[in-house]
């Protein structure tokens, strides 16, 4: 006969400590019956008698009493283990392990993990930033970002705000080279390119074209796999660049840079924060989700507006000028 031993030897130690089969079932909650067959089980498991019982009282034999001195100590941990289990996950002092992008997400998460520290001191933040795709379960993550949908089953997310594609560059290039005045245009100019860290390939340009979003090639003057260094090529008048948005947005409304091609910018993706189960995670974990979702949601301050790209986009010096052309500051 199969026997649930963790059943049975709980049932058994319930029913010595209070004295009553009925008391114990009650307390395990579990129905009375349930609570004499497990320990029935326990007993012909054992092939001995652990309690002396009558109608009104039972008692331990000496086989029962021997059991329980030695399996009392043992439940009692377990039952210490599992309270110490349920009381972690309300808990907000302890680790928060977290994931995302390295590529334009490490200053907008550092700003997000400061505020959260801020309001929970006990928090001891892990953070791993790496543009590959991780095993989240292996690597244990609470909470995650990236950038389109995740490639793992059973994680919950919540969009945060899209990723622009913003192709731009310095006042001084623009009056060196001029302005690409279509997707063709580009040929002609110097461009920058990244290369994707996960894989080593360089990552077109994109652009939309009547509704659809297509590579665009280019032949890049500059090639790196760090975002930061694209951005400082772009900034210092060397090439121009497709940035992301949330990159080159301060750039752009402090007039560092020039966003250009603004009608073809595409519409490929955008941010989401991942986790698991709402009735299985840490407290700290369900508030630090909050907290980025109520900070990043839509956030005007990381998503450059209609206006915002009209009112920067470069215009013509009048005849004469080749095409060459400054920043809108009308």
């Amino acid at each position: 006969m199969a026997i649930n031993e963790l059943r049975s030897i709980s049932t058994f130690v319930k029913a010595a400590e209070l004295g009553s089969l009925r008391k114990a079932a009650l307390a395990l909650d579990i129905s009375p019956q349930a609570a004499s067959k497990a320990l029935a089980q326990l007993e012909a498991h054992l092939n001995a008698r652990l309690f002396h019982r009558t109608t009104r009282v039972m008692s331990l034999t000496d086989a029962g009493q021997r059991l329980l001195e030695e399996v009392q100590p043992a439940v009692l941990g377990m039952q210490r283990a599992l309270q110490n289990a349920r009381t972690a996950r309300d808990e907000f002092a302890g680790p928060l392990r977290i994931a995302g992008p390295r590529t334009t997400f490490q200053a907008i998460l550092w700003r997000l993990v400061e505020e959260f520290c801020d309001l929970h001191p006990a928090i001891q933040p892990d953070v791993l930033l790496d543009d590959r795709v991780g095993n989240w379960v292996e690597d244990r993550i609470d909470v995650g970002f990236r950038l389109g949908p995740s490639p793992h089953e059973g994680v919950i997310a919540r969009r945060l705000f899209p990723l622009q594609m913003v192709i731009c560059g310095a006042p001084a290039y623009f009056q060196k080279h001029g302005v690409p005045e279509s997707p063709a245009a580009l040929s002609s100019h110097c461009c920058s390119a990244f290369r994707r860290p996960a894989t080593g390939k360089v990552a077109p340009w994109y652009i939309k074209t009547d509704g659809q979003t297509l590579d665009q090639p280019v032949v890049p003057a500059i090639c790196s796999n760090d975002e930061v260094f694209e951005l400082q090529a772009v900034l210092a008048g060397k090439v121009l660049g497709q940035l992301a948005g949330v990159t080159a947005a301060p750039y752009i409304r402090s007039g560092l840079l020039i966003p250009v091609l603004i009608e073809h910018m595409p519409d490929i993706a955008s941010y989401f924060v991942y986790f698991g189960s709402r009735s299985s995670q840490l407290a700290r974990a369900r508030a630090f989700i909050d907290l980025a979702v109520q900070r990043l949601t839509d956030n005007p301050e990381l998503v450059l507006s209609d206006s915002e790209l009209r009112a920067a986009r470069p215009r013509p010096r009048g005849p004469g000028s080749k095409g060459k052309a400054g920043p809108n500051r009308r």
